[in-house]
């Protein structure tokens, strides 16, 4: 479970003092599924990567499962986003040189498994997500939708216990952002995950449980029916 308690985020701009989040307050349990919308520069970003353990608030806390993100060790940071937190991004983040496998294996490096199990759960996850026949190509074989597949797949072979999205389906067409998210609320829900994504299209924020909507750093949360 995530525990936002007061997190506030300042930054310098020139001679200006910028709050991207101003004493933000906000539960995560479990299991669930939030979606973060609001106009650019509000503070969606900031919110998703202090949840990602990407960066440190300026006060307040970020707990999650009892550990404070705010104040651990660098280290410790750095085992946490490598076992329990996937990241989904726009851009796909493939490494153009290598291929779909090797791509999803590279998440499975910081923890230390050895080659052939490397292999055999990025084979799995890439399987998992209908990319089991394309598995030699490079990224750039392979169509704009497929490439966020094989992201998501190197998402979740580390089979971690939070998933974060920023603006996953935001360089797909209407139909491959269907089919995207269709995968990714399966996912969620077959593996349990706490599911946590950044989106500007009010369609796909519709069909979260919960919404977040935050403006010049504030959260306010409803509930969808």
């Amino acid at each position: 479970m995530y525990q936002l308690t007061g997190v506030t985020k300042r930054y310098r701009r020139g001679k200006e003092t910028i709050d991207a989040l101003a004493g933000v307050d906000l539960t995560i349990e479990d299991g669930g599924r939030l979606v973060i919308q609001g106009p650019t520069g509000g503070g969606k970003s900031t919110l998703l990567q202090m949840l990602g353990a990407l960066d440190r608030p300026t006060a307040g806390q970020v707990v999650l499962d009892g550990l404070d993100l705010a104040t651990v060790s660098e280290a410790r940071l750095t085992r946490v986003r490598a076992e329990s937190i996937g990241f989904v991004f726009q851009s796909f983040n493939l490494i153009p040189t290598l291929t779909a496998q090797e791509n999803v294996e590279t998440a499975l490096v910081p923890l230390g498994p050895k080659a052939g199990e490397r292999r055999a759960r990025a084979a799995e996850a890439l399987e998992s997500v209908g990319l089991g026949e394309r598995m030699g190509h490079l990224p750039g074989e392979m169509s704009g939708g497929q490439q966020q597949r094989v992201a998501i797949a190197r998402a979740l072979v580390k089979k971690p216990k939070v998933l974060l999205a920023d603006e996953p389906t935001g360089n797909l067409d209407e139909s491959m952002r269907d089919e995207i998210m269709d995968l990714l609320e399966g996912l969620w829900k077959e593996h349990g995950l706490t599911f946590v994504m950044v989106t500007h299209d009010s369609a796909l924020a519709r069909r979260a449980p919960r919404l977040a909507t935050i403006r010049h750093g504030r959260v306010t949360i409803t509930e969808n029916p």
